[in-house]
């Protein structure tokens, strides 16, 4: 009995060969719980078969478990002649085996491009090496009939294929060719058809003419332009209402992406993973790519193609293309051709369709790679739905965690596995309300479950919330658990890591609600998975006006100075200042010496905000972290010596007050320092801070191991040298399968919750 991701990847064939090529007899099947092996034979047969088990198997299989005992001899009359692959069962609760959808492989791009094959140009070529699984998945055992492949009637020829044991195509849910299998079609952007006879030529023209083309892949759509037109990718801003956040760029190659960008050797490896992740990375100089890609951004997320169809779509354009999620601001990624037409209808010139549906939402999955290796920033495609195995916890009941209000993405955890789901975004409107919905939905008919715990963060305003508050008050015997977001945080990290049970753990992010109700953001944690407590903090900046100071950033820059120099700051010498009207100086100074319509936040992404836009002389944050970004690709590279500033003990938690290297960064502005240098001398000092609070937290508490998380460890210039400073004396644990953000809150929901009830504490809790 074998678990893992052992279904849709051509692992019963390979059994099979293996077990003909021993002499056994029996049978191979899917079930419910992965793959099942009956063999019969001399013992040293078998023997060599379970070893077999143990070398390299199909490209996309992944073995977890492996049981076996032995059977009974049946009686000669029933004894099996041959080995066999049968028909799967399925009779009890299922356990996910699907694979990531995988990039398209290179016996399959041999053939496209073969002029001579049946499949020669033709964009749904796949085999059981590759293509399309999660996203055309619709129910368990992963067969054909349970997938959006149903619907296609497989010709003779893929019939064969596809019952041959013996071909790599045998049972390939996805298998097709243009006789039997999905087409494509050109649509305008009213929607009609236009009738011609080669639609991926006609959309390739249209995008070397400048034009925007919606086009279906295999998660979603993308929104494509020309990388190189200023003037399309501009056009593209502006329809798409996405100001200033960098556009993901696809190229044909790895040669081409050297063109465009500057490669360490595992940020290539990583692009041509099959996971194929869109890869952050330097820009290089003179890359061809326009400007408004990634606007006064260093770098670019990168990817290559994997599918058939942006392969000969590369080819037939012959440069970079802009491939971006096919929406707008506060929706989900389109996945069906009449609702990406309705939606995108005023963005998109053209839309290149197909009639196979999607069955899940899958947008791009996004990854930096740091000193330690890959950080995922965003976890979807190629990843999802992926398993994460917890060594020494089990969920009693299935417990799924919803996740928080931006970057969100839920996790169902059953039995001793943690399954998150696809990456659904921020929760700010009802079309991405009602596609969060879905896609727990989703995940709980894959898995043959409902969710009997409901764990969701504290905050009683995010929409997880209210979907946790819902589900409970509408499903019988349905228990709901609260989980403080920065915990969560915490929890998180060390599912990924079973061996710690307890840490120190740096969650710094922009905003989660604490237990007192306030706005954390800054926290060094102490604890384990079911209970922490918090040891230090950041001193609290003033939001004036609640969250619009998140979008006005000189609010938080204001507010910095104000409080460094006791509500006397030196606002005429500092650039910044000089872009905002005095009137409104005038009510933000009145609102903050009367503490109304005031919210103090002690989120480090606030700090980097406030600081950001003070060195940078920017006012407005268009995206989430934008200033943070900027304040990090200014810095220099190298190790500069570090601000003043005071940590006091004598309040719990600890306070890190950042006063004094506030005047000192504005006597550096006003001295006409270069913004490269205060930018480095800002993350080096944040670096000495967490430093000495670590090592002085740590020497109190007998501690040696300290996690790093939250959306602020994503910046390589402060992680990296954190990690380094402290690596000669603790031990540290990053996140590496679950995004540091917010898109990994729901692991640390439900394994925390596991947690707790295995200790029989109740809720997990943070104080």
């Amino acid at each position: 009995e074998i678990e893992g991701v052992v279904q849709g990847v051509g692992f019963r064939p390979w059994i099979y060969r293996l077990a003909r090529q021993e002499g056994l007899a029996g049978e191979v099947r899917n079930d419910d719980s992965g793959v099942t092996i009956e063999a019969f034979g001399e013992g040293e047969s078998i023997a060599r078969l379970l070893g077999h088990l143990d070398d390299d198997g199909p490209p996309a299989a992944s073995i977890d478990v492996v049981r076996s005992r032995p059977l009974a001899l049946p009686e000669a009359q029933d004894f099996p002649a041959d080995f066999a692959i049968v028909r799967s069962t399925g009779t009890g609760r299922p356990r996910m085996s699907i694979p990531p959808d995988v990039a398209t492989c290179d016996r399959c791009l041999a053939e496209v491009h073969d002029p001579a094959d049946r499949r020669a140009g033709y964009p749904f070529t796949n085999c059981t090496d590759c293509g399309p699984r999660y996203t055309i998945a619709t129910a368990l055992p992963y067969d054909r009939p349970a997938t959006t492949m149903a619907r296609f009637v497989q010709c003779p020829l893929c019939q064969a294929e596809y019952h041959d044991p013996g071909d790599r195509r045998f049972h390939a849910q996805p298998n097709a060719c243009p006789e039997c299998g999905p087409r494509l079609k050109l649509l305008g952007a009213d929607g009609l058809s236009r009738d011609l006879p080669d639609p991926l030529a006609a959309t390739a023209a249209a995008l070397c003419d400048g034009l925007i083309v919606a086009i279906q892949g295999l998660g979603g759509f993308h929104l494509a332009c020309d990388a190189g037109s200023g003037s399309a990718v501009r056009r593209l801003r502006e329809r798409k209402q996405r100001s200033t956040k960098p556009f993901a760029v696809m190229v044909r190659d790895l040669d081409a992406a050297r063109r465009l960008a500057v490669l360490a050797p595992d940020e290539a490896t990583w692009l041509g993973r099959p996971e194929r992740p869109i890869v952050l990375v330097e820009r290089a100089a003179g890359s061809g790519l326009a400007e408004a890609v990634a606007p006064g951004n260093r770098h670019i997320g990168l990817f290559l193609p994997y599918t058939p169809l942006h392969h000969l779509l590369l080819e037939l354009t012959g440069r970079p293309l802009v491939m971006t999620s096919g929406n707008l601001a506060d929706q989900p990624i389109a996945i069906d051709p009449e609702v990406a037409v309705r939606r995108l209808a005023g963005v998109a010139d053209l839309f290149l369709i197909h009639d196979r549906p999607i069955a899940a939402r899958c947008d791009d999955s996004v990854i930096r790679l740091h000193d330690d290796g890959p950080v995922l920033l965003r976890r979807s495609r190629g990843f999802v739905p992926r398993p994460l195995r917890l060594a020494g916890v089990r969920f009693d009941r299935p417990t799924l965690g919803c996740g928080a209000q931006l970057k969100t993405a839920v996790c169902l955890g059953v039995d001793d596995a943690a399954y998150l789901g696809a990456h659904i975004g921020d929760l700010d409107g009802l079309d991405t309300y009602e596609a969060y919905a879905e896609s727990i939905d989703h995940l709980e008919r894959l898995l043959g479950v409902r969710a009997e715990v409901i764990a969701h963060d504290c905050h009683p305003d995010f929409l997880s919330t209210r979907w946790a508050r819902e589900r409970a008050a509408t499903a019988s015997g349905v228990e709901r658990v609260a989980v403080p977001h920065h915990h969560a945080h915490l929890a998180a990290v060390l599912a990924e890591h079973p061996g710690v049970e307890r840490a120190l753990a740096v969650t710094w992010d922009g905003f989660g609600l604490g237990s007192d109700g306030g706005a954390w953001g800054g926290e060094i944690l102490l604890g384990d998975a079911a209970c922490s407590r918090r040891v230090a903090t950041l001193r609290p900046i003033a939001l004036a006006g609640g969250d619009v100071a998140v979008r006005e950033v000189w609010r938080l820059a204001f507010a910095l100075v104000m409080d460094a120099f006791d509500g006397e700051p030196p606002i005429d010498a500092l650039p910044l200042f000089g872009a905002v009207d005095r009137p409104r100086l005038e009510v933000v100074r009145q609102m903050l010496a009367r503490d109304v319509q005031v919210t103090p936040a002690h989120g480090a992404g606030r700090l980097f905000d406030a600081v950001g836009a003070l060195v940078l002389a920017e006012p407005l944050s268009h995206y989430e972290a934008e200033i943070a970004i900027a304040l990090e690709q200014t810095a220099r590279p190298q190790r500069l010596a570090a601000y003043p500033f005071a940590l006091d003990h004598n309040v719990t938690p600890w306070q890190i007050d950042h006063r004094p290297m506030t005047r000192a960064i504005v006597d550096d502005l006003r001295a006409g320092v270069a913004g490269e240098v205060i930018a480095a001398r800002f993350h080096d000092t944040l670096v000495e801070v967490l430093a000495q609070v670590l090592a002085r937290a740590a020497a109190i508490e007998s501690i040696r191991t300290i996690a790093l998380t939250g959306g602020c460890l994503v910046n390589r210039r402060l992680a990296d040298p954190l990690r380094t400073r402290l690596e000669p004396e603790f031990q540290t644990i990053r996140p590496h399968h679950a995004p540091p953000g917010d898109g990994g809150i729901s692991l640390g929901q439900v394994f925390a919750t596991a947690c707790a009830r295995c200790r029989g504490i109740g809720e997990p809790s943070c104080v």
